[in-house]
């Protein structure tokens, strides 16, 4: 098969998640958070011949004349994707169009999909080739999978060009796949290995060089599971690499997920700093030492977890936080408990789920020999789900769990909660570039929280206390104080 094919990757519709800031996006009419990476990168592995087009559902609509010009239909996705991607299959089907699928969903359950032509799972480094291979000799095989890894060396920069960026609030882009720890709950490991692989320093600078080139000036998010997973690359490599691209350059700031102990490394603390990262997110999970035990959260036991957050905000990263709540150690009490840290700690962000056993799991294989699991893992970590039978009973998960929510988001606490944190928080000085969707999304804050919302009297308390005390720091204040409306639309959807 010589000929160009036409190829349409297509990304599902995410549901109203925690994840998905719809409704701060609307503060600076951006449609959704991040182009798909795994598709644009699977672009780039495809014959450069080949006509490729990117339709991304949660930034535009799927037509009849998009399918009648693929020759085949790429689509990837999460498992919190599953329902729009089940219907995306069937619509592709009902046109007579040929789907290939791949990315997390469909590795861990593409049994359930009859209706893909060919499923190319794990990474698509490996199994990609061999389709794109027997594809050319007319024989391609519905299922493509691999145990080993590859290396991502190797990798392609994304196809950034696909994308209209203009619709989007970030950029993601990945340095490494794998996790060296081995929390029980975490499928990472299961998909993508303990080993931490790495790309170059010269990928990531050429990744940041073609973005930049197409004037990009928003965040980047480096959506590694565990960023600092190979200390002494980053540490050697990686981020003076960073600090040497920043010279000269306005905005771009950087985020990404690290492991809690990055608080023991100040020296690897301060290098992120200067490379521009401001935010971190860090799984928290409990301040229940007997939990984190039962969940083998080793890096997280034996220390002062509010003093660990509070030192890498002094230091000039923003933490947000995940908590999960359901635990088998976890007493009556944990939901107050939850409460209290993270008030203390000034995690504004703080994504708090019910536990979920995710397949691959060893939570989800002690599950099984329990007779515990049931229903289906969901994937959201905010729905007020479990696909597992607690030991405390659903009822009083859910309740606890209703309650501790409603509390952590009600305007009282969260506003007083951004006041902890902006306390802490010193970053350094850098240059920003100016865009004037965030001066919009200002007047839009005054008008919708300011004068119309629920929070108006801790909106103003914010804003002048962010003025007279903080003034650096009132844009970080306005920007949280629009999240938070996005996560109080999110809870009362869930679990209200």
């Amino acid at each position: 098969m010589n000929t160009p094919m036409k190829i349409l990757l297509v990304y599902p519709e995410f549901p109203d998640t925690f994840w998905s800031f719809k409704h701060a996006l609307k503060f600076v009419h951006k449609k959704a958070g991040a182009p798909p990476l795994g598709l644009l990168t699977v672009a780039a592995m495809l014959p450069p011949e080949w006509e490729k087009r990117l339709v991304d559902l949660n930034v535009t609509e799927l037509t009849h004349k998009d399918l009648s010009w693929a020759d085949y239909i790429f689509i990837s996705a999460m498992v919190v994707q599953r329902k729009s991607a089940g219907a995306l299959i069937a619509r592709c089907k009902e046109a007579g169009v040929k789907v290939v699928a791949g990315g997390p969903l469909f590795t861990m359950e593409h049994e359930k999909f009859p209706g893909v032509d060919h499923f190319v799972l794990n990474e698509a480094e490996l199994t990609l080739p061999v389709f794109l291979a027997d594809l050319a000799k007319g024989r391609a095989q519905p299922l493509y999978s691999t145990t080993e890894y590859p290396d991502i060396r190797q990798t392609p920069s994304p196809l950034w060009q696909l994308a209209n960026l203009r619709h989007y609030d970030s950029v993601s882009i990945q340095f490494s796949r794998g996790c060296p720890f081995s929390c029980d709950f975490c499928n990472v490991t299961a998909l993508l290995g303990h080993r931490p692989r790495t790309k170059t320093a010269s990928q990531i600078i050429s990744e940041l060089d073609g973005l930049y080139a197409l004037g990009w000036r928003k965040g980047i998010f480096f959506v590694d599971d565990n960023f600092i997973g190979n200390k002494r690359h980053i540490k050697t490599k990686v981020l003076p690499a960073l600090i040497e691209w920043r010279k000269g350059k306005a905005g771009m700031p950087f985020s990404t997920e690290v492991s809690i102990n990055l608080a023991d490394d100040p020296e690897l603390v301060n290098l992120m700093v200067q490379a521009g990262f401001d935010t971190v997110f860090v799984g928290i999970e409990t301040p229940n030492e007997d939990s984190l035990t039962e969940c083998s959260k080793s890096q997280n036991k034996g220390r002062d977890l509010v003093e660990s957050v509070k030192h890498l905000q002094r230091s000039g990263l923003q933490v947000q936080g995940g908590f999960i709540v359901g635990f088998d150690n976890d007493p009556p009490s944990i939901f107050q408990q939850q409460v209290d840290f993270i008030q203390k700690s000034g995690i504004v962000t703080a994504m708090v789920g019910l536990l979920q056993a995710p397949l691959g799991t060893r939570l989800y294989d002690r599950m099984r020999q329990e007779g515990r699991l049931v229903n289906e893992f969901s994937g959201d970590n905010v729905d007020g789900s479990t696909n597992i039978v607690p030991r405390m009973g659903l009822e009083p998960l859910r309740e606890g769990y209703r309650i501790l929510l409603e509390q952590i988001y009600a305007p009282q606490f969260y506003y007083e909660r951004v006041i902890t944190f902006l306390r802490e928080y010193h970053p350094p000085r850098i240059r920003l570039q100016p865009d004037p969707q965030y001066i919009l999304a200002l007047g839009r804050s005054i008008y919708r929280l300011g004068i119309r919302g629920v929070e108006r009297a801790q909106y103003w308390r914010l804003f002048f206390w962010t003025l007279f005390r903080r003034p650096r720091l009132f844009p970080v204040a306005i920007t949280l104080a629009i999240i938070g409306f996005h996560f109080r639309q999110v809870t009362e959807l869930h679990v209200s």
